[in-house]
């Protein structure tokens, strides 16, 4: 089992990130409209999934954002935002932030994604949620860019990321 940290302190993660080079998991989430989105349908783009725990923390607000104005625009990406948020969250806050460039999705009915990409938050207090990350897949679907950030309360690195998707 991974770890990462909340305030210092340890929290156990269901896994792993998949590894680079391998196909990426398939998953079925929901996205804010209520329609089921699958990794198949994106098959042809490369994809930057922004992962976080909840959109109701300053610092997974402030993913969304950044990623929004500095990745959502570039050609043939596609942003994808990542929570066990509902779909109503995540349009409540497109809506508020005036958010367009992202696809917000939740897991609250697919049990799977967060042991897939080894995210799922095993125990403390956000036991059941997503641990933050970054995962970038290209259009083959190929998992090519992970980043686990090593405290849930801190911001990814999003030059590393942005440098590295803008590569591809």
């Amino acid at each position: 089992m991974a770890m990462t940290a909340l305030r210092g302190e340890p929290v156990m993660i269901s896994g792993s990130l998949p590894d680079t080079g391998t196909d990426a998991p398939s998953f079925e989430l929901v996205s804010k409209d209520l329609q089921d989105m699958r990794l198949s349908d994106f098959s042809g783009h490369r994809l930057l999934l922004n992962v976080f725990p909840s959109l109701d923390t300053p610092v997974c607000a402030m993913s969304v954002r950044r990623f929004n104005s500095e990745a959502a625009g570039l050609p043939g990406v596609k942003v994808l935002c990542i929570s066990a948020d509902l779909p109503f969250a995540h349009a409540r806050f497109c809506e508020t932030e005036g958010i367009e460039g992202v696809i917000n999705l939740s897991c609250f009915r697919s049990r799977d994604f967060g042991p897939d990409y080894g995210l799922e938050i095993l125990d403390g207090p956000l036991r059941g949620l997503l641990a933050r990350a970054v995962i970038i897949i290209d259009g083959a679907g190929k998992v090519v860019y992970t980043q686990l950030v090593p405290e849930i309360s801190s911001e990814p690195d999003y030059e590393d990321a942005l440098t590295f998707l803008r590569k591809i």
